[in-house]
């Protein structure tokens, strides 16, 4: 689904600082989240849903503010947590456009049981995790997604854990829409953004972003203009995976192993990997492009769309069920129920 295809018409004299509150915004000068903030904002009023159709919700963590920041609905739940919320409130009002806001603590270590499951059900709500590789709010221990060796507060000689993947585990969980973006390039950020909402069930979006008191330069690479087009491999449906300053390296596949190729030694855009969203064999191999032991040579991190399958909503799925329920059985009765047969007599 392409982002034209999918643009809905934008609400009428809505613009992004209607999306913005009167709330003083408390990150640390320098902190990626502003520069997301600023996206979710930019983007807001051309999804074509009202303000009081939309609705925040974070968990605990320095991005878990998002609501505050937003005026819309909100809440700011509690830790690893906001998943559940999340689902709750889409299974009862379903035209609601819910996002969460969570980070790679709260959404991966606490709140990692709930993200699976909300992925596997596929409810349709737009899943935003900020990753920064360490533990913010918290004043710098090592995350679930830091690295190996990572010398933190709470790791003093180096952590010996070995790290999440996100979008692995996402793809692992059975999420329908799988990408990943970054703070520091705000045209693609929205784009992305555009494509989770527009995505009918749960998409789970990964968002590089740097911390800069307590991990800062952990994506530089990605995001400096010196680096990014060498070290950043932007995916675009039906394209070859190619990316360096002329376009002039790419990816290939030798059976199911990623083989990097040089555009200038007898290899062309042909001869490279043509991306797919809709193909989760080849999106599997995609995820773990960064961390696949066969991988020889240094590879480019992907950014972009991942992965988008079309699979039926959790929502709707229980609305239908429990219209047949009604249809065979009739209204239900909660006193009836609560005194059924299913008692005991205690002696």
């Amino acid at each position: 689904m392409s982002t034209i295809e999918a643009a809905p018409a934008p609400i009428p004299g809505l613009t992004p600082k209607d999306f913005a509150t009167d709330q003083e915004v408390r990150w640390c000068p320098g902190c990626g989240d502003y520069s997301i903030l600023a996206q979710v904002q930019k983007v807001m009023p051309g999804i074509g849903v009202p303000r009081e159709n939309i609705v925040i919700i974070s968990g605990i963590g320095c991005s878990s503010r998002f609501p505050y920041y937003m005026n819309t609905y909100g809440m700011h739940s509690i830790h690893g947590r906001a998943t559940a919320i999340a689902s709750g409130l889409k299974a009862t009002r379903p035209e609601l456009s819910v996002w969460i806001v969570t980070g790679d603590g709260d959404g991966l270590s606490i709140g990692g049981n709930h993200t699976i499951h909300l992925l596997r059900r596929n409810f349709d709500v737009n899943i935003l995790l900020f990753n920064n590789q360490i533990y913010g709010l918290t004043k710098g221990q090592y995350s679930p997604t830091s690295e190996e060796h990572k010398v933190t507060k709470s790791t003093p000689f180096g952590s010996i854990d070995h790290p999440f993947n996100p979008l692995a585990l996402a793809m692992g969980a059975d999420a329908s829409f799988v990408a990943r973006s970054m703070d520091r390039d705000p045209k693609h950020l929205q784009e992305m953004l555009i494509r989770s909402h527009a995505h009918k069930g749960s998409s789970f979006l990964e968002i590089y972003q740097n911390c800069n008191i307590f991990n800062d330069g952990a994506f530089e690479i990605f995001t400096e203009k010196s680096t990014k087009q060498e070290q950043a491999l932007f995916l675009e449906q039906g394209k070859p995976l190619l990316y360096g300053a002329n376009k002039d390296k790419g990816i290939r596949l030798d059976g199911l192993k990623p083989v990097l190729v040089d555009l200038n030694a007898g290899f062309s855009a042909d001869d490279c990997w043509i991306h797919d969203e809709r193909d989760f064999y080849k999106a599997q191999i995609l995820v773990r492009l960064f961390d696949d032991p066969r991988i020889e040579g240094h590879m480019p991190r992907p950014f972009g769309v991942f992965y988008e399958a079309d699979r039926a909503c959790y929502e709707d799925i229980m609305a239908m069920q429990i219209e047949e329920a009604i249809s065979l059985k009739g209204d239900g009765d909660l006193d009836r129920l609560l005194r059924g047969s299913e008692v005991w007599t205690i002696q």
